[in-house]
């Protein structure tokens, strides 16, 4: 169309039109905007879980100048290649955490403690690729798959009050068996170990409500004597684990006030040595376990908190109970004059143990700020080269016990310089 002032020349402007199934098409009143996320970039959830002594089944890789942990070499028939995880694929999240910038050892840690339950959630790599040349917040885009107002369950340990007992009722949800809904006292026990009214009830003393009448769960209350440990979700984070079909458990659960937890011991070695003896014992469920004992007064061993029947659990942050008692001695032979040991007396690991739940899963070991993977830390441990792992180190009596079947091992392939895998 024709436009004039009467005091320019006729000017020639465009024509625009508008439609209202596309909108305007004028392209000076497009409003820019931060770009909406790629919906076609969905991470996967990979569940996978294993038999007691049985590896995952995949090696989990770190490269230099490549963002994101690797997964390599998944086994055939093993767990990892069961839950869908492929050659390739970068992982975002171990057990609902964020992990893609967190430090490779501390993420393997992770994995090696947390039992038999696994959860990953990872993105193809050339998914991971073309997030990352579109400047996708990979943290915002895991968290997004899980919905807004998302939070963790919740594992608490209730001491029953002689006068308001757990300071809580549960109440079944109708129509619906199995499930349950906790009405918690106003500053009452419950509420005091980090229960909310209005939360569902997953599982108590280790065992899934699922399965329980409403007669059942009161009795089992009734008979959990001065305390009870149960998993609890809010209603919105349940139906966010339902839509992802992914089984609530302790694995992903906030620890809110459990009663007992592994101590870890930083010695170095004194001019007797440590002062100590590891010996293999076995419990009367036939179980075996290895046992510090004979601890010398004065001696770096007692020093760090030591006590005799201690159980360890693990060396320099890596568990061994699954361990050879033979290759648990050279490990820390190998770490020369400092250690780190977590252990745990035998009354705590027997509260694990009835839960069902790694005595390591909520356990914050110094040993895992190792800075950049360079060092163990700095009370303990020798300087890491590119692929070493945190080693041990502890001993200078006999030891005796027969040795017990092998089933797992941390194994670490140095391939080349900055490119390093675990085995898990």
């Amino acid at each position: 169309m024709k436009y004039s002032t009467g005091r320019q020349d006729d000017m020639e402007f465009p024509r625009f039109t508008f439609n209202p199934k596309e909108g305007i098409d004028n392209p000076a009143l497009v409003i820019t905007d931060d770009p909406e996320p790629n919906h076609s970039l969905v991470p996967r959830l990979c569940q996978l879980k294993r038999q007691d002594g049985q590896a995952f089944g995949f090696y989990l890789r770190k490269e230099n100048n490549i963002r994101g942990l690797v997964i390599r070499d998944v086994a055939p028939w093993s767990p990892a290649e069961h839950s869908g995880l492929r050659d390739g694929d970068r992982v975002l999240e171990v057990n609902e955490e964020y992990v893609d910038n967190t430090n490779f050892y501390r993420v393997v840690r992770k994995i090696q403690t947390c039992g038999l339950h696994l959860f990953l959630l990872v993105l193809r790599e050339d998914e991971h690729e073309q997030a990352a040349s579109m400047s996708v917040n990979l943290q915002m885009l895991a968290s997004a798959s899980k919905g807004d107002h998302w939070s963790r369950p919740r594992l608490c340990h209730i001491s029953r009050d002689q006068e308001h007992g757990l300071g809580m009722s549960v109440i079944p949800v109708e129509g619906q068996k199995g499930r349950y809904i906790l009405s918690t006292e106003a500053d009452g026990p419950a509420e005091k170990a980090g229960v909310r009214s209005g939360d569902r009830l997953i599982w108590i003393n280790g065992v899934s409500v699922s399965t329980f009448t409403s007669s059942s769960l009161n009795r089992t209350m009734k008979r959990s004597g001065d305390s009870v440990t149960v998993l609890v979700i809010d209603g919105h984070s349940e139906s966010c684990y339902v839509r992802r079909k992914m089984p609530i458990l302790p694995v992903v659960a906030e620890n809110c006030s459990l009663p007992h937890s592994a101590k870890s011991l930083h010695l170095t070695k004194g001019r007797d040595g440590y002062g100590f003896l590891l010996r293999q014992e076995k419990l009367l469920s036939r179980r075996i376990v290895h046992v510090l004992r004979e601890v010398d007064a004065g001696s770096p061993a007692e020093e760090a908190g030591m006590e005799d029947g201690d159980l360890l659990l693990a060396v320099n942050g890596e568990p061994v109970e699954s361990a050879e008692h033979e290759d648990i001695i050279k490990k820390i032979r190998r770490s020369g004059d400092q250690v780190c040991l977590t252990a745990m007396s035998s009354q705590a690991r027997a509260f694990y143990r009835e839960l069902d739940v790694s005595p390591l899963l909520f356990h914050e070991e110094a040993a895992l700020q190792n800075e950049g993977g360079r060092t163990l830390s700095r009370r303990c441990g020798s300087p890491l080269r590119n692929g070493d792992v945190p080693k041990p180190c502890v001993k200078d009596k006999e030891e005796t016990g027969s040795s017990i079947q092998h089933k797992s091992e941390t194994f670490i392939r140095q391939l080349s310089a900055g490119l390093t895998d675990v085995l898990l």
